[in-house]
């Protein structure tokens, strides 16, 4: 009797050593959510007297790099991050790369133009370049339903959806917390498996509920930009990370963009992603965040890059510093807000990969400029292109803001600063041009 109790004893712990390795990620996903249920161990201070780097690509410009330092370091701080990066291209040049704070605090490692952060959203952007260039080789089109790509369609009612709909969040597929499909959700939640192929990543929502008819409204999707990176591995016959490689990364020297890590610590020059506890000034207090797989998004959130890496994404549009730039006529059709079925523009002005908007960034002269977010676990990014001066600018911090533009702002100061000197140089040229012609 008593070795039947102690079997059973011995069942019953089993059972709840497995419930509670299960049940740990998803305690820590709403841990992490709002820090409110976090162990008090292992929050750490923000240290002082950061370390600052710059790079200056074009020498005309360091007196901007130079002011923007101190006023870095101080958007840093006012936003609880460890580390800020940010970088310009303009036309095919790197201008200036810096950085400010540290990689990881616990064991002072600075910050570099090197760094790499998580991209989260910013990988979108990514891969509409991806699809760019597939359209441009005619392997693909924005209009041909799904089911002309996949004979093996995972799911019947994805037949009629187009790359046009799943890059513009038109196609009617679930975001993460409104997947149907259960396995799918609770792989959000522990973020534990990994994936090495687009298409096992698929099985994630293949079975969740459409929210709508494709076309007719806008959700915003990372599962359709999955979906979508698995059209472009059809269309090409080729793995999509080996169609961003060739087509994307190396034609730009993109050298630093990797799938990101489960464990940071396990790749050079990864910088490590922190949570905060909500806190600001001498109460605030940052943590490791818990090793999470993101592979189950990588084309829509699981890059990790360098803000250099993201700039120089600006090469493939800049057709004036790059004849081997994207044809003019598909990068407008990115850069074009999409239209529903109704024939209302979608409620985001979103193109294909790209959100569009218009700023005034120097008074009295307005710039259209096209960009992408993203928000990922200890890592926040910002890319934005200005193609009418073909300039690139990148943000990231290996941290996360309640509120997205409180981190993302600064890249306006950047904006501005850099193109009223740009201006300026532009004015002195044409000036000694025109002496020269006289």
């Amino acid at each position: 009797m008593s070795r039947k109790r102690t079997y059973l004893a011995g069942g019953i712990s089993l059972i709840l050593i497995l419930l509670a390795w299960r049940a740990l990620p998803v305690y820590l996903f709403f841990a992490y959510a709002d820090g409110s249920t976090l162990p008090a161990a292992a929050w750490n201070e923000l240290p002082a007297n950061a370390p600052q780097q710059q790079r200056i690509g074009d020498e005309a410009f360091r007196t901007v790099g130079d002011a923007l330092m101190a006023p870095m370091d101080t958007h840093r701080i006012g936003i609880g991050a460890a580390a800020i990066s940010a970088a310009v291209l303009i036309g095919d040049e790197v201008i200036w790369a810096a950085t400010s704070g540290w990689a990881d605090i616990e064991n002072r490692t600075a910050a570099t133009p090197d760094t790499r952060f998580r991209i989260g959203s910013t990988s979108k952007a990514l891969t509409a370049t991806g699809l760019a260039r597939l359209i441009e080789a005619d392997k693909i089109d924005l209009d041909t339903p799904l089911s002309a790509l996949w004979d093996d369609l995972p799911n019947p009612a994805w037949s009629a959806m187009t790359p046009r709909q799943l890059g513009s969040h038109m196609a009617g597929l679930p975001h993460y917390g409104e997947n149907t499909d259960w396995r799918g959700l609770l792989h959000t939640l522990v973020l534990r498996d990994h994936y090495d192929s687009v298409h096992d990543a698929v099985s994630l929502f293949d079975e969740s509920d459409l929210l709508f008819a494709p076309g007719s409204d806008f959700f915003y999707s990372s599962y359709g930009t999955v979906l979508l990176s698995a059209a472009m591995s059809k269309a090409a016959d080729a793995p999509y990370l080996s169609v961003m490689q060739e087509l994307v990364f190396d034609p730009n020297d993109m050298s630093g963009v990797v799938v990101s890590a489960s464990n940071p610590a396990t790749q050079s020059n990864m910088s490590t992603p922190y949570h905060h506890n909500g806190k600001s000034g001498d109460e605030l207090r940052l943590r490791r965040w818990r090793n999470v797989d993101l592979s189950h998004r990588l084309a829509g959130g699981g890059f990790a890059a360098t803000s250099t890496d993201l700039v120089k994404l600006g090469r493939s549009y800049f057709v004036g510093a790059n004849p081997d730039a994207i044809a003019t006529e598909i990068s407008r059709e990115m850069w074009t807000p999409q239209v529903l079925d109704s024939g209302e523009v979608n409620e985001q002005g979103y193109g294909i990969g790209w959100r569009v908007r218009e700023e005034e960034f120097l008074p009295g002269q307005r710039f259209m400029h096209v960009n992408h977010g993203g928000v990922s676990r200890g890592g926040q990014s910002w890319l934005m292109l200005i193609p009418q001066e073909e300039m690139a600018i990148a943000l990231n911090i290996n941290g996360r803001t309640d509120v997205f533009w409180d981190f993302g702002s600064f890249s306006y100061k950047i904006a501005s600063a850099f193109l009223a000197r740009k201006l300026s140089l532009d004015e002195q040229r044409m000036q000694t041009s025109q002496q020269q012609i006289h």
